[in-house]
């Protein structure tokens, strides 16, 4: 299904349209709580840094989400993500469960601010 992509709107199209909703509200949850960030595809999925630094990735599959916060975004909400399927530095979200937006919103803060100690 994946195919080189340039921008992350082309990467959202590739998919069905209810996963499309999915991807597109996770992309916005990501901008809002990083209005900063810069967006690109790395690792052939939508990127997001601040401060030069990675922050989060994400990537859409056919029965879920991938969400990449890197090791530390992981193991500072350890207990809330235990739920759901992990792998190192990722997580994976159900397509046939609610999306948790908010333990998002609250992983990419914590990653800005993360990124923001760093830079000084």
């Amino acid at each position: 299904m994946k195919k080189h992509t340039l921008t992350v709107d082309d990467y959202i199209s590739q998919f069905p349209e209810d996963v499309q909703k999915v991807l597109f509200r996770v992309r916005n949850t990501i901008l809002k709580n990083a209005p900063k960030a810069d967006e690109s595809i790395s690792y052939g999925m939508p990127a997001y840094k601040t401060f030069g630094k990675p922050l989060v990735y994400f990537a859409g599959y056919k029965n879920h989400v991938g969400f990449y916060a890197t090791p530390t975004g992981h193991a500072e909400f350890a207990k809330e993500l235990s739920q759901y399927k992990q792998g190192k530095g990722s997580v994976q979200f159900p397509l046939d469960k609610p999306i948790p937006f908010d333990l998002i919103a609250r992983i990419v803060k914590f990653r800005v601010n993360e990124n923001k100690i760093q830079n000084r």
